[in-house]
């Protein structure tokens, strides 16, 4: 059945009624018998065969390009069967399907010089037979819970379209897959949910395909949900569909946080304080481990990186709540941790990646001695930009950090490609030289030349953040940015857009005569917002995340590599915030609510709190099969999840839109 024909904007057919999925591997269609369109222009289509009877039903949507779609299947015959279900929707011939699963996959997801072994998507059978992981096919489905909108996007030469559905339905957990066939992409739902080729449990080693079915009793009826959305062939036609999901999702009438912002705050300085902070050289270690008793420091790691997972995010959000609150102790170990940092530079006159107890100053994660990351450093060099404004205001001055971020932004401008204007991905530690400009980790350097632009009265830096800000649009338009992480490799992340919303609404506000910035923001908020959950997770009731009500929603999958929800979105909080208001538009603030809402969650309220210690913060939510077990919790508190949290709560305080929840 055509849904919609080339002429009207793209090819979009329905091939069957539906599909029956065996155990033994058969794939038998039930084809359409009869096709009725009722004077509601409702579409009407039947069907019989192998024992079963389909009706499907799609209502189109009075205000926009879509239908809500009811399936019902009847088991008619005299015994049962074993099968699963999958609806499908096929397009027209492309070279670019461009598929989107939000917060799972991106295009082809993983780059061709991509170190990191994760899910990609390849057309040609030959280049799939050569990862010999097994984690490269023409044709992906995964569990819905994997989605941070159980969606799936593609699209032809001529126009797009997307099948969505919830996470659990009548069937159990439901999923979502495409598929190419010969140029043709193919979007598929399953009920229950399949994983195929394989299963990906967080590394290159790969679990069997997981492909549950239902047992079938003679007479027994389902329905199934489901929606359809038409588009054009516009990259960017993923997010008005993925607002009306949003708004269509029921959310729940209380917020989700356990405690208010002011409380959240305080709980989150003493835990970074009480259990991250070392006054021998002042570090931040990087986690703690829950359990002290039995594994005690061992479960710690002695080590700090300048920003990222530790560092100077994260010790001025401390310093910031000390100075509000007259904790000069507190105010004196962050500004120490501060000091420590700015006071050891590498020979190229960067910050360093990480310091560790067993071997000081190092490059960090970056696999390579002499290299480290550009957005470790970039990161690093506003929040201690961040920190010198705040402490002048306060009245206090710290010449080393003037010194050591003047002298970062000199290997920032230094390596900035003449031709390009792209900012570099990584600097040598001897030279301070640029070692390549891939990916969009140079966008960290963006928001730090702005800031420092105004509080220096150095206009060079704003017109390098400019001229950068052009160079990146491209992989902003793309709907593909990647490289923040020091340890993904060049994997797409939410840290990544995060890193986007800084940059250009920082230009945007620093002057936008003609609005590219802020078209810019705004693209790279919906392609964060991709990654953000918009329902609640249904977790077991007997694991830690589902006996404490763990809501969701809100939270963000960190990336397609590491499946996991995270709280770094609130890194960007204020800005994110502030994009809201010159756009009008309370979509993104209501976004911005939600991801606070969600993260004052599981922050320790005393000692014994779900088996942690007071102001103690895990990294890691559980709420897919990925690295550990669904609804488990990561039993490590980390500096950067109790300080982003601390961070963002000090922020909101000083906003008009987060009164109500001090």
């Amino acid at each position: 059945m055509t849904l919609r024909t080339r002429a009207q904007g793209g090819l979009a057919e329905l091939p069957y009624v539906v599909m029956l999925l065996t155990d033994e591997g058969h794939r038998l269609p039930v084809p359409a018998d009869d096709l009725v369109r009722d004077p509601s222009g409702a579409l009407r289509l039947r069907g019989e065969a192998h024992g079963f009877a389909a009706r499907l039903t799609l209502t189109p949507r009075g205000d926009e390009p879509a239908h809500d779609a009811t399936l019902t299947v009847d088991r008619v015959a005299d015994r049962a069967l074993a099968a699963g279900l999958r609806v499908e929707l096929r397009l027209g011939a492309g070279d670019d399907p461009g598929w989107l699963v939000p917060g799972a996959f991106y295009g082809e997801n993983r780059r061709a010089d991509c170190t990191r072994p994760y899910p990609r998507y390849h057309p040609d059978p030959a280049e799939c037979g050569a990862d010999t992981t097994g984690l490269t096919s023409p044709a992906w489905s995964l569990r819905a819970d994997r989605c941070a909108t159980p969606a799936v996007f593609a699209r032809d030469t001529e126009g797009g379209a997307a099948l969505a559905t919830a996470e659990h339905g009548p069937l159990g957990e439901q999923g979502v897959g495409f598929a190419d066939d010969g140029g043709r992409p193919v979007l598929r739902l399953h009920f229950p949910y399949r994983e195929e080729p394989v299963s990906y449990y967080g590394s290159g080693t790969p679990r069997p395909a997981d492909t549950p079915t239902h047992l079938w009793q003679p007479g027994e009826q389902r329905t199934l949900r489901f929606t359809v959305h038409l588009h054009d062939t516009d990259p960017h036609a993923y997010a008005p569909v993925l607002r009306t999901l949003h708004r269509a999702t029921p959310a729940h009438p209380e917020p989700a946080a356990w405690v208010g912002i002011e409380e959240a705050a305080r709980l989150s300085a003493e835990g970074l304080h009480r259990w991250h902070y070392r006054p021998d050289p002042p570090v931040l270690l990087e986690t703690a481990a829950f359990d002290r008793e039995a594994l005690g420091e061992n479960g710690d790691r002695p080590a700090m990186h300048v920003s990222w997972v530790s560092g100077t995010p994260y010790a001025y959000a401390l310093l910031l709540h000390a100075r509000r609150v007259g904790d000069e102790t507190m105010a004196r170990d962050a500004a120490a941790v501060i000091d420590h940092i700015c006071a050891h530079l590498t020979p190229g006159g960067t910050f360093w990646g990480q310091w560790s107890a067993s071997g000081g100053w190092s490059a960090g994660w970056t696999g390579d001695r002499c290299r480290v990351h550009a957005r470790t450093l970039g990161d690093a060099t506003l929040f201690t930009l961040r920190a010198l404004a705040a402490e002048r205001a306060h009245g206090a001055d710290h010449p080393a950090w003037d010194r050591a971020v003047r002298s970062n932004l000199a290997a920032a401008l230094a390596g900035q490609d003449p031709l390009t204007g792209r900012l570099a991905a990584a600097h040598d530690t001897e030279t301070g030289k640029p070692l390549d400009h891939e990916g969009a980790a140079g966008l960290a350097w963006i928001a730090a030349l702005v800031e420092a632009a105004e509080l220096f009265g150095e206009p060079a830096y704003l017109d390098a953040a400019r001229r950068a800000g052009d160079a990146f649009a491209d992989d902003v338009r793309s709907e593909f940015l990647c490289g923040a992480p020091e340890d993904v490799s060049l994997a797409p992340t939410s840290e990544d857009g995060y890193n986007a919303v800084i940059a250009y609404t920082l230009l945007h506000e620093a002057g936008d005569r003609d609005g590219r910035w802020l078209g810019l923001a705004r693209r790279a908020a919906d392609w964060t917002l991709t990654f953000r959950y918009s329902y609640d997770v249904a977790f077991a009731e007997h694991t830690l995340l589902g006996r404490y009500g763990f809501r969701t929603r809100g939270g963000d999958q960190a990336s397609p590599s590491n499946q996991h929800l995270h709280a770094f979105g609130l890194i960007c909080l204020p800005e994110w915030v502030r994009l809201a208001r010159h756009l009008g538009d309370p979509y993104y603030l209501s976004s911005a609510r939600e991801n606070l809402d969600c993260f004052r969650q599981f922050v320790a309220r005393a000692d014994g709190d779900f088996n942690a210690y007071r102001g103690m913060v895990s990294e890691r939510f559980y709420q897919t099969e990925c690295f550990q077990a669904k609804g488990m919790l990561l039993t490590l508190s980390h500096a950067w999840s109790a300080g982003v949290l601390l961070y963002a709560c000090e922020r909101a305080r000083e906003l008009p839109e987060f009164q109500e929840d001090l």
